[in-house]
């Protein structure tokens, strides 16, 4: 089997306001990371410890299987939305142009890693080791409990400190809340010091539930 290469991402010792990060939110046809496909996904770049707005990005996706009762209650997405939308292989090149030389963020990233890692297969490619979970750098923050399996909410979280929350349980809406959330927890995380990219992802794994 031909072994996959892991997309490109920055120097980790990089100062992480110098290097570029991509947040990324997906919704999906359902959760099991098997066999649901991504309906919609929304993207938001970090660029400069900044969120260049004119170059974010959402599409929606085609899925191969009917969208569940629970995920439609969700994000609202129904296959009719869905009929004239391209398929995820159509737009994967998109995805991997975006994530290339960039570290990817996500709020509870393992379901990010686990869509995105199987959309990369089939170009043989795959998620470097480094990403950045924005429910791990709360808990880092202590802005979230440590004790429990479940995950922070996206919009609670903002909320609590001082943030706007954009669309919720909107790909891009999403991918906005988070990217905001994230440079405002890694800004709390520097606490006057040089907090490189290599920290974040340290910081993120450690607290990862």
């Amino acid at each position: 089997m031909r072994r996959r290469r892991r997309l490109p991402g920055p120097d980790p010792r990089m100062p992480w306001r110098e290097a570029e990060f991509c947040v990324l939110d997906v919704e999906t046809t359902g959760l099991d990371l098997s066999r649901d496909d991504i309906v919609s996904f929304g993207v938001a770049l970090v660029v400069g410890g900044r969120i260049p707005c004119g170059r974010s990005v959402y599409r929606e996706v085609r899925p191969s299987r009917p969208v569940s009762v629970a995920a439609l209650t969700v994000h609202g997405l129904r296959a009719a939305d869905l009929t004239g939308a391209p398929v995820l292989d159509e737009v994967i090149d998109e995805v991997i142009d975006l994530l290339s030389g960039r570290v990817p963020v996500a709020h509870a990233a393992w379901v990010e890693r686990a869509f995105l890692d199987r959309a990369l297969r089939p170009r043989g490619r795959r998620l470097g080791r480094a990403v950045v979970d924005t429910a791990a750098l709360l808990r880092a923050c202590r802005l979230a409990g440590s004790d429990s399996g479940t995950e922070p909410n996206l919009e609670t979280a903002a909320r609590g400190i001082g943030l706007p929350v954009y669309t919720p349980h909107h790909a891009l809406g999403d991918a906005f809340t988070t990217a905001q959330l994230f440079l405002a927890l890694a800004t709390r995380l520097e606490r006057g010091r040089t907090l490189t990219v290599r920290d974040l992802c340290r910081v993120s794994a450690h607290h990862a539930a």
